[in-house]
């Protein structure tokens, strides 16, 4: 006689942490300890030097900061309530050029009770219990006199807090293990991987058995014992085989999946912060006068963007690269981008358009008021006519000619061209 499986809402895992990421806008300079909070196994501390060196240099500045410029602060607790333990936080500031008090909190959790209520109740699920960041855990009262949190009002902004969940299994955990060490997995762990990234059940958010396949296929296998699923509200992290306790090598993976791991959607999370931006700004283009102008800061932030963001997005460490590009392609971040400097371009060629008709009708209305004066000056010189009457009528005939020519097809084209340019 077999045993039903066991449904992940009544799952507590061998081992369980979250990192809830919260939008939020600094009112001050944190006085926290400078960079990301630096978790420590064994010999080993994930401070700013050691995660650096997963990252390109640009992503590491943007990550973590430069000497005398810090963008990550960390502080540890110790506050637990409801079945959760806050181990610590951290800010790392966001700032975009319209918005320079941007930054995310972050706060670490271990988890004692099931892990996917838990993620349930934050995502906001009708039928959830009730939201575990309440009390000592709010994010508000954990964040008074440094930052305010964001409500998720602006364009293209998450609703809900995101979440980094990680879970290894119990032996008795059949639908997440692995056959052997390197056997086949079984389709309910993948099943599982989605619940926990997607935080929810399949009564929440079924999935269509036509387009399963392709939606639990994106998952990263990271090595045969533990694999990783990212979407647009969630990541989760889930073991493939029964967790040793102190010493197993699912020690390295927690302490990994909240740090570089974390460090590469934290800085995808940057990228779509920067890319909203600019969509912003092209939409704007039209709104004011001096296109021009508009058009070339427009091109100046794109060039920023590409050389601080997206140049150098991927990461020197193929399971975050992997993750970082999960990341961008469930918020179409690399389509979006094309798009902006698609529109973009059409904007620049749209000015130099304009300003290729405003220099042509500069050059018409020198010739315009020129001929006719240049023509009745020579006239007079080689007659060697030197009387001021004979002068002025020269300058009277010509005003009148450059007059008549301006109400031909030409003319009107030269006094538009002009008119046209002007609104650059």
């Amino acid at each position: 006689m077999t045993t039903a499986s066991p449904s992940l809402e009544v799952v507590t895992g061998a081992r369980q942490e979250l990192t809830v990421v919260v939008p939020a806008r600094l009112l001050r300079t944190p006085d926290w300890a400078e960079g990301p909070f630096p978790f420590e196994l064994g010999n080993r501390r994930t401070d700013a030097a050691t995660r650096a060196t997963y990252f390109a240099p640009a992503s590491a500045r943007v990550l973590y900061g430069a000497p005398g410029r810090p963008r990550r602060w960390h502080q540890p607790l110790s506050v637990s309530h409801d079945g959760l333990h806050l181990v610590g936080m951290e800010l790392l500031r966001t700032a975009t050029a319209r918005h320079p008090g941007n930054a995310l909190a972050v706060l670490h959790f271990s988890v004692e009770r099931p892990l996917l209520p838990v993620l349930r109740a934050i995502a906001g699920r009708p039928t959830a219990d009730t939201v575990p960041l309440t009390g000592p855990l709010a994010p508000p009262g954990l964040l008074a006199g440094l930052a305010e949190v964001r409500a998720g009002t602006e364009p293209f902004a998450i609703a809900r807090p995101y979440t980094v969940a990680f879970m290894t299994p119990e032996a008795d955990h059949t639908p997440a293990l692995r056959a052997g060490f390197e056997g086949v997995l079984p389709a309910t762990a993948d099943r599982w991987l989605w619940q926990l990234a997607s935080r929810s059940t399949p009564a929440d958010f079924p999935l269509a058995p036509e387009t399963a396949m392709e939606q639990l296929g994106s998952a990263v296998r990271i090595s045969a014992d533990w694999s990783a699923l990212v979407l647009r509200q969630g990541a989760a992290f889930l073991g493939h085989r029964a967790d040793g306790g102190e010493g197993d090598f699912f020690e390295f993976g927690a302490l990994h999946s909240r740090t570089v791991y974390l460090d590469a959607l934290l800085l995808g999370s940057l990228q779509r912060d920067h890319i909203d931006e600019l969509t912003d700004e092209l939409s704007e283009v039209f709104d004011f006068s001096r296109l021009a102008r508009r058009v070339s800061t427009l091109e100046r932030n794109i060039a920023l963007f590409r050389s601080t963001y997206w140049r150098q997005h991927l990461t020197a460490h193929g399971p975050a690269n992997d993750l970082l590009l999960a990341f961008q392609n469930q918020h179409r971040l690399p389509a979006r981008f094309d798009e902006i400097l698609a529109e973009a371009a059409d904007y620049s060629r749209l000015v130099q358009t304009q300003e290729s008709q405003q220099i042509s009708g500069a050059l018409g209305t020198l010739t315009i008021l020129g001929l006719p004066l240049g023509t009745a000056l020579g006239i007079l010189q080689v007659l060697g006519d030197e009387s001021l009457a004979h002068l002025l009528i020269a300058l009277g005939l010509s005003v009148a000619a450059t007059a008549a020519v301006l109400t031909t097809r030409y003319g009107r084209l030269v006094l538009s061209s002009l008119r046209g340019g002007g609104k650059l």
